[in-house]
């Protein structure tokens, strides 16, 4: 990943792209590929494969706590981050006297669960300025109602990084009754995440972390598992599933083991333990250490070229994203496509994104092409 050589033989296919769109998308690495052939073998043997189908589940479970920083029975998988939200909302039950808080730099799996309610709590919103979340538009929205902050690491919109620790001081000192969930969807796999402590975790399994979708990586602290159990309908969840009084109660497992509702998603579980493993193999750190002085480049190149990226970097290591706005977005875009770059483009907004197998030479085939069709 992080040489010519591995880069060859790890992802064959970057040979013939220049690919800045692993916040969309990431390339898995062949070892995922191994996995899924791997996964096609267990599951030709029928019945006999979940032997191997549950051993690799918990594998992952090592390999995901490990990543994260929790324990491994605080580590679960559901299918999706729309789907682990939507689990956080019955686990919270919130109603009209209970406020949330989100971002309007976040993704909408995190945001619009609570506005799905037949009963909704209130919607607060931390609006950005000028690309960036800043505490003294947090502040005013915390109180003794605030019952969940729900922010991103790394912002999927224009790559802004929260500066956690100033984050977590103030939910925790201005609104004391408050969780913290934090999607770490666009920064596991890329940055070193400094978010240990939140209340919730919750990650995407398709882009930075090189794996497939139908995935969901969930870590909920055992300080936290009473109150973040979720409610909803199942079996795989529940002590009681198959008991003699499984249609007279609900007895869920607490905490992480709650969000596992149903039939795990094997595949995507095969692929999860595998590219997780491969990024363990090579260190986030490192990733980070060659991939972040290319993200500046990419940074300072569109600088130079007269763009301004979305969100201030503060520092080299913020996040792999850089994002700008342009009105010929759309014919930037294409013509970046017919020379082979992979970028990604929505509503006039270009996004560029960074990662282990990103190389000086993708950074300058970019900048360069974009100067000739900017001219």
């Amino acid at each position: 990943m992080l040489t010519a050589v591995s880069r060859q033989r790890d992802f064959p296919s970057l040979q013939t792209m220049t690919y800045l769109n692993s916040a969309a998308e990431s390339i898995p690495p062949l070892c995922v590929g191994e996995a899924m052939q791997a996964y096609w073998r267990d599951k030709s043997s029928g019945m006999q494969g979940r032997d191997g189908h549950f051993a690799v589940l918990e594998q992952c479970r090592d390999i995901a706590a490990q990543m994260v920083g929790l324990d491994r029975s605080e580590v679960s998988f559901c299918s999706c981050s729309a789907e682990a939200y939507n689990l956080l909302a019955t686990a919270l039950n919130l109603g009209p006297g209970d406020e949330v808080v989100v971002s309007d730099l976040d993704f909408p799996s995190g945001t619009t669960p609570w506005l799905a309610s037949r009963t909704p709590p209130a919607v607060r919103v931390w609006h950005s300025h000028d690309g960036a979340l800043t505490l003294d538009r947090l502040l005013p929205l915390l109180g003794p109602r605030t019952r969940l902050v729900q922010v991103s690491l790394v912002s999927f919109y224009n790559g802004f990084r929260i500066d956690w620790q100033p984050l977590r001081d103030a939910v925790r000192s201005r609104a004391p009754q408050a969780l913290i969930s934090v999607d770490v969807t666009q920064a596991l796999g890329r940055v070193v995440l400094d978010c240990h402590d939140a209340d919730c975790l919750i990650s995407s399994t398709h882009k930075w972390v090189l794996g497939l979708h139908g995935g969901c990586i969930v870590g909920v602290p055992q300080a936290r598992a009473e109150r973040l159990t979720t409610r909803a309908g199942g079996w795989f969840h529940l002590t009681n599933a198959f008991d003699p009084d499984r249609f007279d109660r609900f007895a869920p497992k607490t905490g992480a083991a709650s969000w596992s509702v149903g039939m795990p998603n094997f595949a995507a579980i095969y692929a999860l333990n595998a590219s997780l493993r491969y990024l363990a193999a090579i260190g986030v750190a490192a990733v980070a250490r060659h991939a972040d002085p290319l993200t500046q480049a990419l940074h300072d190149g569109l600088l130079a070229l007269g763009l301004q990226p979305m969100a201030p970097r503060r520092s080299p290591t913020d996040s792999g994203i850089v994002a700008v706005q342009h009105p010929r977005a759309a014919a930037l875009h294409q013509a970046l496509g017919q020379e082979g770059i992979h970028v990604m483009h929505q509503a006039g907004r270009m996004r560029m994104a960074v990662h282990g197998y990103n190389t000086a030479q993708d950074v300058a085939h970019f900048l360069a092409t974009l100067r000739r069709t900017l001219a």
